[in-house]
C-alpha cells in the first residue's frame, strides 16, 4: 500500500448529488443528447441507488455539457450563462484590492445575469456572507446552488493564493440523503432547511489581498472547473483528517484508538464529534476503501484479488459483495 501515500485518493460523490442537475439538463437537452453525454464520460445513462461518481467525470461532463449547451451554467437556471462568463468574472474579480471586495465584485457580477435569484453580501456580525435570495417560490436546484456557492470559495481561494477557511455553509432546501457527499465540497458546518442558501467566511480575512497575473487567469480557466469545484481541501473537517490518517496506515489498519491519539483526542471524543458531522469511524474507512477499490478498478490493471488484498479483504468474494454494496455493480462489471 506504499503508492497509496503519494498517489491522491480523491473522495467520490453520489450518483445522486448529480440527479437534480441532470434532470434540468433533460429540460435542456434532449435524452438522447443527455444520455450521450454520460456514455461519454464513463457514467451510465440509467441509475444506480448506491452508483459512485469520480472527480474525473464530474470535470469531464462539466466541460462536454458547457462546449456542447454555450451555457456555462449547464441549463441550472432560468437564463443561459453564455460561454465567457466565467472569464469575465474572473476579470472583475481580479482587479479588486482585498477578499472582501472580491465577494462584493462576485455577487454584484452574478446579480447581473440571474433573473429568478439574487445574491447579497454582508460583512456582519464577524463573518462575511455571501447568501443566494429566490425571489420567486421556485423549487430550488440543489447542483445549482452547490455550484454557484463552490465557485464563490473556489474563485475567492484562487485569488487569494490559498484555500480560504469557510465558517459555514448553508442551504435553503432540506438535507438530502446523500448529505454526507457536502463536506467534500464544503469543509466547513453545513446546515441545511434555512431560509436561504449561503456561505460565510471569518471577517478578520476581509483584507486577504489578491494577486494574480494575467498568465495565471489563462491557466485557471483553462483546467475549469477542477480548480475551483475541487479546492485543495487544506482545511480539513475531522472526518476529512481522520480519512487522511487512514489513508497513510499501512492496510488501513489503523484502528480508532490509533486515529484518536493522532489528533490528540481521547476515542470517545472522536467517536462523539464525528457523530456531530453525521459520520463514524467506520464509515470513513469503508468510504475510503470504496474510493481506492474505485481508482485502481478505473485506472490501473491490478487484479480484482490484488485489489481486494491490498485493502485487507479477508477474500476476494468478501470484496466483491462489499464492492457491489457500495456501487450496485460487481468489480468487473464497473471495470
Amino acid at each position: 500500500m506504499s503508492s497509496l501515500k503519494t498517489a491522491p485518493i480523491l473522495p467520490t460523490v453520489s450518483r445522486a448529488f448529480l440527479e437534480d442537475w441532470l434532470a434540468a439538463l433533460r429540460g435542456y437537452c434532449s435524452h438522447e443528447q443527455v444520455d450521450g453525454f454520460l456514455t461519454q464520460t464513463g457514467l451510465s445513462p440509467i441509475s444506480h441507488p448506491r452508483a459512485r461518481v469520480t472527480h474525473d467525470q464530474i470535470v469531464r461532463l462539466y466541460k462536454l455539457v458547457v462546449v456542447e449547451t454555450g451555457d456555462e451554467m449547464m441549463g441550472l437556471w432560468s437564463r443561459p450563462i453564455r460561454a465567457g462568463a466565467l472569464k469575465h468574472l474572473c476579470a472583475s474579480t481580479r482587479g479588486a484590492s482585498s477578499l472582501s471586495a472580491v465577494l462584493y465584485r462576485f455577487s454584484s457580477f452574478w446579480n447581473l445575469l440571474l433573473d429568478d435569484h439574487h445574491m447579497t453580501f454582508e460583512a456582519q456580525n464577524g463573518a462575511l456572507r455571501l447568501s443566494l435570495i429566490s425571489n420567486k417560490q421556485t423549487t430550488p436546484q440543489y447542483f445549482g446552488h452547490v455550484l454557484l456557492l463552490k465557485l464563490a470559495h473556489g474563485v475567492a481561494s484562487w485569488l487569494v493564493g490559498r484555500e480560504i477557511p469557510l465558517k459555514d455553509v448553508s442551504f435553503e432546501f432540506d438535507r438530502p440523503s446523500f448529505a454526507e457527499d457536502y463536506p467534500i465540497l464544503f469543509p466547513a458546518p453545513i446546515r441545511f432547511s434555512r431560509p436561504n442558501s449561503s456561505i460565510s467566511f471569518d471577517d478578520a480575512l476581509s483584507d486577504l489581498p489578491v494577486s494574480r497575473t494575467e498568465t495565471e487567469t489563462q491557466e485557471f480557466l483553462a483546467r475549469a472547473p477542477r480548480d475551483w469545484i475541487f479546492t485543495s481541501l487544506r482545511e480539513h473537517t475531522l472526518s476529512l483528517r481522520v480519512r487522511e490518517i487512514l489513508l497513510l496506515s499501512d492496510q488501513l489498519d489503523c484502528g480508532l484508538g490509533t486515529a484518536a491519539e493522532a489528533l490528540n483526542l481521547t476515542p470517545r471524543t472522536l467517536m462523539r464529534r464525528l457523530g456531530a458531522e453525521d459520520t463514524s469511524f467506520q464509515q470513513i474507512k469503508d468510504g475510503l476503501r470504496r474510493d481506492i477499490a474505485i481508482r485502481d478498478i478505473s485506472h490501473s490493471a491490478k487484479t480484482i484479488e490484488a485489489i481486494s488484498q491490498d485493502l485487507g479483504f479477508a477474500s476476494a468474494a468478501t470484496f466483491h459483495r462489499a464492492f457491489r454494496r457500495w456501487t450496485d455493480a460487481t468489480p468487473s462489471t464497473y471495470r
